[in-house]
Formats: C-alpha cells, structure tokens, sequence
C-alpha cells in the first residue's frame, strides 16, 4: 500500500543484476559460447540473470523433445539409401491435420504395388508435431526430428518437405536419441533371437 512492495520488487530485480556481474567474473570467459557454460546457467541453482546467445549458443534440447518428422534410412554398402517406409499409409491415417501425402511405388511391368514410397511429403507448416505418426508406424521408418531452424521466406517452396529432404540416416536417430535407439535395437535383436529360437521346435 504504501510502495514497499515495489521497493523490494527493484531490490530483487538489483540482487540479480549484480549478481550476474559477480558469476560473469568468477566464471570468466567460460561463462559464455561454451558447453560448460551453457550447462552453468541453466541449472536450477543458477544465480544471476543470464540469457542464452542465440543463434551463436543454442539450449540443448531433451532427447524426447520433438519437432517435424523425417524418415529413417538404412544406407547400403555402394551408398543406397533403403528407406524403411513400406507407404502403407499408417501414418497419413493417424495424422491429426492431415499433412502427410504417400505415394506407392508400383512394378512398371505387372501394375502391382511396391513396399516402398515412389514419393513422401510433408507439409512442415500444418504438422503440430504431436508425434502419432512415429507412434503408429509398425515399422520404425519415422522418427521426430530435434532440428527446429526451419524458418525461410517461401512458405510454398521451402515448407513442403520431399522425400529427400525428409529422409535421414539411421545413425543421426541414434545421435540424437541414444537412449530410444538403443531399446530399439535391444528390443529388434530380443525378437530376431525369439523368432530363430522358434525356428528348430517348428521343424
């Protein structure tokens, strides 16, 4: 009522700006454009107000943080790239607003379909990167991505992702998320293990 709040107010909001100047000194020039020092001032314990550089630092994303799917691809031994999309369509099913297209390869020859995407787009301006179309993909052929700079100028050239653009290798989903790539692949060999097992007892 009578001004001692907003006293106390500018004297925390003062508390915090000398603060910052005392961490900037005791840290020195690791306070700023390191890994260390990025990790310094986002822990809880931090003191002092601080802000993160960007774009020259960057805040490091959560392996479950989640942004524009991409399309996972194993690469051959001459430098192929074999999608693991078989376009059944799952995920253009399960897609919230709709903004993934398929189309099915198909044999020149016979007319008859193929376990593989002639093409893939996205709309990365309708995704709300809900994640339904990892979740639901039996195959493990689409992931959600961590890189979120996508901003350009051209919202009809550039925000209509093909399937080359869209693709990336299986060793970036496993850069990323270390921890999901790794049950993956200990679940994979779990049923490669139980299916050979079960192999001799048919016979």
């Amino acid at each position: 009522m009578n001004g001692l709040g907003i006293i106390r107010g500018l004297w925390v909001t003062f508390k915090h700006f000398i603060l910052t100047y005392i961490e900037d000194i005791r840290a020195g020039r690791k306070r700023y454009y390191t890994q260390e020092g990025i990790l310094a001032r986002t822990r809880s314990d931090v003191r002092g107000a601080f802000t993160i550089q960007y774009p020259e630092e960057k805040y490091p994303v959560p392996e479950e943080f989640r942004y524009i799917p991409f399309l996972v691809y194993e690469e051959g031994e001459n430098g192929e790239k074999n999608y693991r999309c078989t376009s059944c369509g799952i995920c253009a099913k399960v897609c919230p607003p709709q903004c993934i297209w398929i189309v099915r390869t198909t044999d020149p020859n016979t007319g008859k379909p193929i376990p593989a995407p002639a093409e893939f787009y996205i709309d990365v301006d309708i995704c709300m990167n809900c994640g339904l179309c990892a979740e639901y993909c039996p195959f493990d052929a689409i992931k959600m991505d961590h890189d979120y700079e996508i901003a350009s100028y051209n919202r009809f050239a550039d925000h209509i992702f093909n399937k080359e653009r869209l693709g990336k290798p299986l060793s970036y989903y496993a850069q990323i998320r270390p921890q999901n790539f790794a049950r993956e692949e200990a679940a994979r060999k779990a049923e490669l293990e139980a299916k050979a097992a079960r192999k001799p007892a048919a016979t």
